[in-house]
């Protein structure tokens, strides 16, 4: 039996876990469902930072007219076990799920119960490359930063789940799989399909911005997640904001307390904690006349959210020096390809110095 096409009253569950899948799943929306059609299941983490973010996506989701449910589903050893517990119905009856992360593993665990035969991937950043790429070849599905690690023991106990997930999220005769993104894919699986994310509802709901004069620097969580060494990153943001003339820094919502705040001393940058993703405060406005990124999301997703405007995005390269030995011996290559891979971006070479 064939799938039967998606059509837009096809009851829609969403599963997002951040303030960037929420967006993507709003631009989704935009082009493929009404908000009667689509209820969205915040599975809430437990970083205030996001969660502040998520909150504010929140009430822009509920101004478009969808339905969004909170779950607090990181709130303390029986939060788990509620939240599967209240989402059974809702995922049985369901003919479309559409879901920011297929790496998580409350979504690969709910995917399990579901039995919707339309799937949608919305736009996760690199991660949404990294996943078509294992999907095509074959790979379980491991975030790049720890790919060529061993696998711990949740990974192992974990390990049926995933492998089921997997395969629910490779198309067959009774489902299909499409994956909505602003990201190159080059390496597109059999029989999924794709579809661009060009930041069309972010264009029409905010700006066009007011342009400052100067640079403003976008902040990234790659020390938080062990792939760039702290003093490196230090030195290269002290370094790329000087020759720049750069004043604000945007941190990244998972970067630590700590970090910024030795920032903020050491390099003389105004840090700004924004409260919805980068995409919507720069089309909002003011936003400097360049942009400077280390290899990020942003590096794609702002020159489209940014089109027509006069903003110049540009991208630094990571320096092999800057990562730490503990680093994914993938990592290099994946941060070259990000940025090799943008485009509508000036790309810089590594900070000289730094």
């Amino acid at each position: 039996m064939s799938p039967r096409a998606g059509n837009a009253s096809a009851p829609t569950l969403a599963f997002v876990e951040s303030p960037v899948q929420l967006l993507n799943t709003l631009e989704w929306a935009h082009r493929h469902a009404s908000g009667a059609d689509l209820t969205l299941v915040v599975l809430s983490p437990v970083d205030p930072m996001t969660r502040g973010q998520l909150r504010r996506m929140s009430e822009l989701a509920r101004e478009e007219g969808h339905e969004v449910r909170w779950e607090e589903a990181r709130g303390g050893a029986a939060a788990p076990f509620q939240t599967i517990g209240s989402l059974v119905g809702p995922l049985r009856r369901a003919e479309r799920i559409v879901m920011g992360d297929p790496f998580s593993r409350y979504v690969q665990l709910l995917l399990t119960i579901t039995r919707a035969r339309d799937l949608v991937v919305v736009d996760d950043g690199t991660a949404t490359m990294e996943f078509v790429t294992q999907l095509a070849r074959g790979e379980r599905l491991v975030r790049w930063h720890r790919k060529g690690s061993r696998p711990g023991p949740r990974d192992l106990v974990f390990g049926p789940v995933s492998s089921a997930a997997r395969r629910r999220l490779t198309p067959g005769e009774r489902h299909r799989v499409r994956i909505f993104s602003s990201m190159p894919i080059e390496e597109v699986p059999g029989g999924v399909e794709i579809t661009a994310n060009d930041f069309s509802w972010t264009r029409a709901r905010f700006g066009p911005p007011r342009l400052t004069k100067g640079a403003d620097l976008v902040g990234t969580s790659l020390v938080e997640t062990g792939v760039v060494d702290g003093e490196r990153y230090l030195e290269a943001v002290r370094t790329l904001a000087k020759a720049h003339g750069a004043t604000r820094y945007f941190a990244h919502r998972r970067e630590s307390a700590d970090k910024l705040h030795r920032l903020s001393l050491e390099t003389g940058l105004e840090v700004v904690r924004p409260d919805l993703p980068l995409e919507l405060i720069a089309r909002r406005g003011p936003i400097g006349r360049t942009i400077l990124s280390f290899p990020s999301t942003v590096v794609h997703t702002l020159p489209l959210a940014l089109a027509g405007t006069e903003v110049r995005v540009a991208v630094c390269d990571i320096d092999p020096d800057w990562l730490t030995t503990g680093a994914s011996p993938r990592a290099q290559g994946f941060l070259n390809g990000v940025t090799g891979t943008a485009r509508g971006v000036d790309r810089l070479l590594a900070v000289p110095g730094a």
